[in-house]
C-alpha cells in the first residue's frame, strides 16, 4: 500500500484504534474514530455482500405492477385501505350488496318505520323481493296496511328502488297444533279435550 492511495490512507490507522479498543489498551476512541471504525465496518460489510460503496442500487420491480400503474402510484395496490371501502368492495364483488341492505333495514327497523310503529309490527322474513311483517293485533295490522304507500316509499329510500316488490302484513298469529314440516288436510283440531 502506498502513501498516494487515499483509500488505503487511514486504514492502518483503522485497524490500530479498533485493536487498543478491543483489548482496552491506550486512550479510549474519540468521537471522530468512532465514526471512521464504523465506516471502515461498513464499507467491509457491503464488500463481503459484493457490493461497492458509492455505487447506485438495484431497484426492484414492483410486485403488481398492472394494479400499481391503474392505481396511479408506485405503491397504491399495496397500501393500508380503509375497511369500510374494502367490505363494501367486497359486498359488491360477490353481489351482497341488497341482502346486506336488507338486513340492515331490519337491524334498524325502529330508525326506518318510527319507534311508534316498531313496538307494534316488527319484520318476520325477506324472501324475493316480499317483505313480511307481523303486527301484535288486528287493529295495528289493518293501521299499517293504510301506511303501506308511505312505508314502501321509506323502504326505497333505505334500500333502493324495487329491492322490496311487496310488502304482505300479518296479524298476530294464533295457537297452531302442527308439530311438524308436513301436515294434513282435513278438519283440524276438534274437541277434543274432553
Amino acid at each position: 500500500m502506498s502513501a498516494e492511495d487515499p483509500a488505503a490512507e487511514g486504514r492502518p490507522q483503522d485497524r490500530r484504534v479498533e485493536n487498543q479498543a478491543a483489548t482496552g489498551a491506550g486512550p479510549a476512541p474519540d468521537v471522530d474514530d468512532a465514526a471512521r471504525i464504523a465506516l471502515t465496518q461498513a464499507r467491509e460489510a457491503a464488500r463481503a455482500k459484493g457490493l461497492r460503496p458509492g455505487s447506485p442500487g438495484r431497484r426492484r420491480r414492483p410486485l403488481d405492477a398492472g394494479r400499481n400503474a391503474a392505481a396511479g402510484s408506485p405503491g397504491a395496490a399495496r397500501d393500508p385501505q380503509l375497511l369500510g371501502e374494502t367490505a363494501a368492495d367486497l359486498s359488491r364483488t360477490l353481489g351482497w350488496s341488497q341482502p346486506l341492505s336488507i338486513g340492515g333495514v331490519i337491524g334498524r327497523w325502529p330508525d326506518v318505520v318510527g319507534e311508534q310503529i316498531a313496538q307494534r309490527c316488527t319484520p318476520e322474513t325477506f324472501i324475493d323481493g316480499d317483505l313480511v311483517v307481523r303486527a301484535d293485533s288486528t287493529a295495528w295490522a289493518t293501521q299499517i296496511r293504510l301506511l303501506l304507500p308511505q312505508l314502501e316509499r321509506r323502504l326505497a329510500e333505505e334500500v333502493g328502488e324495487g329491492v322490496v316488490t311487496s310488502i304482505q302484513v300479518l296479524g298476530p298469529g294464533g295457537p297452531t297444533w302442527r308439530k311438524g314440516p308436513r301436515n294434513v288436510r282435513g278438519r283440524g283440531p276438534r274437541d277434543t279435550y274432553g
